[in-house]
């Protein structure tokens, strides 16, 4: 008895120790939970749940025109996920949702079990809740450890107090990784079938679903069997959870495949979209925003029926110079020889690949294909309606619209011309068309002779300012920077008037030896359509954040770089350009007859060739060449030749889309009609033969004609 006795204390000694150790042993657990707790997530940072959203770009007439994102993630509400969807994604990844508190007892204790007689880590339990609790949380990290599993497991009880099944299962829909970096199932259903998640079928759904275990092992584009396979798993655990009926598996898992999208569409206008990336990043900070993360919306100027009008339009004269510059090529071995690189690359593959049968070697580019560029602005606002900076089948990163530095040639005579009307010549101010020597620096630095020539190489008596640019003499020009504007006020004018490259005040301005941005030279035109009224070019009108609030606006900012009076008379002459000159055909042969006015531009040896111009409602310009700059387009693929088809075939069909009627420029009150001689361009005497032209008051001739007098 005394032993029995005995006995029971000593097992009431023991089962107290017992119970203080497992006492202890529980708060030390605790304690560590109650560690490992510290750093998650408290219920307000789930509360306030923020995950990084895609940036789009939209058009001015409401298309998407590209997003930005370091994930690609669309936010879609719970209600836009069709059932299908949430069901293949239940029964694949987890059963029991609807029953557990964040995480499955029954998984965990399997796991354990199979883990323990493993001596491995074999089994995961991870339910949807606990992947929500990894995929939201970077510090909780993804290496497979207890530590991290208990942080997991007490991050999943936190959400699941905090949300509602529903929303957890939006969470993960809206946040998990679904591969070729797209997050979130709206994304994905985008890149894989082009459409929204709300129109998933149940096959693409269970698709979808399949890919989660490995989007690079089940990616549908690179491993279509697989995905498939993957697919029809996820159909026949979806018929065994009783999700969907025994004859709708049938009918779905006969569909051999879904219709994957293999290749990506390139966004709209991508050169355009990417200057607005540029100028996005620089806003940035100003505006507290990450363009990469935060969801914005970023409205653009841009109108896309234009924009395809543009590059319709660029693209077939760059078609057309390419063929001439291939059969160019082609029938000089020496210079071909010399461009292709023939020691390293065959022939009769570069001949193929110029002619389009492929691509084009990279390193071959810069010498072998004619490129372009192409700006349409809103003369009233600098607004940037369209935007070519290449060719479209050869997109690169370098925008030629506002990134190339060009010689403009005589684009820039209507600077020489704007720099004497602003200082009170008149139009019919008349220069001899005869030749004459320059002293020039050259490359080196030394002083040379320069002689300049007329294109035609013709030359011919007196005159006028308003037939010199008509027909662009290039020594009508030169003469004006000699005789009437000195080099350094051009200068001045130019930059007044927007051209933000160096243009050097040397006598050889006036035929456009300095470089230009394209940009710069269109919004400069515009200003002439615009009474004398610069904007500067803009292209996003409005950034909203994610909830639709407005960040930011933006406006024309404008200021006034010319007289009135001054603008007017230059548009006139501009207006002759197109009406009886240089850029007659885009009359006669391309049926553009709105008010307009414009100018050719050809460099030396062929190399450049540009037309710039506007009408009251648009201004437009066009560059056409080669990016190396010592490869010429050919004799005699001048401006007019080269890029005014483009330009006139852009302004024709923009007019007839948006719907523009003509409109005449508004003639300001201190321009005046005054009848002269013919002739002289003097004050008439009864015996002139007259016409009238226009000055602005105080310019118009006092003298009176001295050929027409009776003796």
């Amino acid at each position: 008895m005394m032993a029995f006795k005995l006995s029971i204390s000593n097992w009431t000694k023991y089962l107290k120790k017992a119970a203080i150790l497992a006492f202890m042993g529980m708060v030390a657990i605790f304690g560590y939970i109650f560690y490992l707790a510290q750093d998650l997530p408290s219920l307000d940072q789930l509360e306030n749940y923020d995950p990084d959203l895609v940036t789009r770009i939209y058009s001015a007439d409401g298309k998407i025109l590209d997003e930005l994102y370091l994930e690609k993630r669309i936010f879609i509400s719970i209600d836009e996920i069709p059932n299908n969807m949430k069901n293949a994604l239940i029964a694949s990844e987890d059963r029991r949702f609807y029953d557990h508190w964040g995480i499955s007892m029954r998984d965990l204790f399997r796991a354990v079990v199979i883990n323990i007689i493993s001596l491995s880590y074999e089994q995961g339990f991870s339910s949807l809740t606990q992947q929500v609790a990894r995929t939201l949380y970077d510090s909780i990290g993804f290496k497979k450890t207890i530590v991290r599993k208990i942080k997991e497991i007490i991050t999943a009880i936190q959400i699941e107090r905090t949300y509602t099944k529903s929303e957890i299962l939006e969470m993960y829909l809206n946040n998990v990784h679904f591969g070729h970096g797209t997050y979130g199932v709206q994304a994905a259903a985008k890149r894989y079938f082009g459409k929204s998640a709300s129109a998933l079928t149940l096959g693409e759904s269970a698709m979808i679903v399949g890919i989660l275990p490995a989007p690079a092992r089940y990616s549908p584009v690179r491993h279509p069997e697989r995905a498939h396979y993957k697919r029809n798993v996820v159909l026949r655990v979806m018929r065994d959870q009783r999700y969907i009926t025994n004859d709708i598996y049938s009918e779905a898992r006969v569909i051999e495949s879904e219709n994957v999208i293999e290749f990506q569409a390139k966004g709209t206008a991508p050169y355009f979209t990417e200057y607005v990336r540029r100028v996005m990043e620089k806003e940035d900070d100003h505006l507290g925003v990450n363009i990469y993360r935060d969801g914005l919306k970023i409205y653009t100027t841009l109108d896309t029926r234009l924009q395809d009008i543009a590059e319709k339009s660029l693209m077939k004269s760059i078609k057309r110079n390419q063929d001439k510059l291939n059969e160019r090529l082609f029938n000089d071995e020496e210079e071909f020889s010399q461009l292709a690189y023939h020691s390293i690359y065959p022939i009769d593959t570069v001949k193929m690949m110029m002619e389009g049968d492929s691509i084009l070697y990279e390193d071959l580019r810069n010498k072998l294909l004619v490129q372009g560029a192409f700006i349409a602005l809103d003369p009233t606002t600098g607004a940037i309606l369209a935007m070519i900076g290449g060719r479209p089948d050869y997109h690169d990163q370098y925008n030629r619209a506002v990134q190339a530095k060009r010689q403009p040639g005589s684009v820039f005579k209507p600077f020489v011309y704007t720099t004497a009307i602003d200082n009170g010549y008149p139009v019919t101010k008349q220069l001899l068309n005869q030749p004459l020597v320059l002293r020039v620096l050259n490359a080196e630095g030394e002083w040379e002779k320069w002689m300049p020539r007329n294109y035609d190489g013709t030359t011919s008596g007196l005159t006028t300012l308003r037939e010199g640019i008509r027909k662009s003499v290039n020594l009508i020009a030169v003469r004006v920077v000699k005789e009437l504007v000195p080099a350094r006020e051009v200068k001045a004018m130019a930059e007044r008037m927007g051209l933000t490259t160096n243009i050097r005040a040397v006598d050889a301005i006036a035929l456009g030896t300095s470089e230009v941005y394209l940009l710069d030279v269109v919004n400069a035109y515009s200003a002439f359509a615009n009474k004398g009224i610069l904007n500067q070019p803009f292209g996003i009108s409005k950034v909203e954040d994610r909830y639709g609030n407005t960040i930011k606006e933006y406006y024309p900012i404008r200021e006034e770089v010319l007289r009135e009076e001054s603008a007017y008379v230059m548009t006139t002459m501009l207006q002759t350009v197109m009406d009886a000159g240089t850029g007659g055909s885009a009359r006669w042969r391309h049926n553009f007859y709105h008010p307009a006015g414009g100018k050719t531009g050809t460099t030396q040896n062929w190399t450049d060739a540009w037309f710039v111009g506007f009408s009251k409602q648009l201004a437009a310009g066009v560059w056409v060449g080669v990016d190396d700059p010592q490869v010429s387009l050919g004799e005699s693929q001048d401006g007019s030749r080269v890029a005014l088809p483009a330009w006139a075939r852009f302004m024709t069909a923009a007019h007839d889309t948006l719907g523009l009627t003509q409109k005449k420029f508004e003639r300001p009150d201190g321009v005046i009609n005054v009848e002269i001689c013919s002739l002289t361009k003097d004050k008439p005497t009864n015996l002139c033969p007259l016409e009238t032209e226009i000055f602005i008051k105080g310019t118009e001739p006092s003298q009176l004609c001295k050929v027409h007098r009776r003796n």
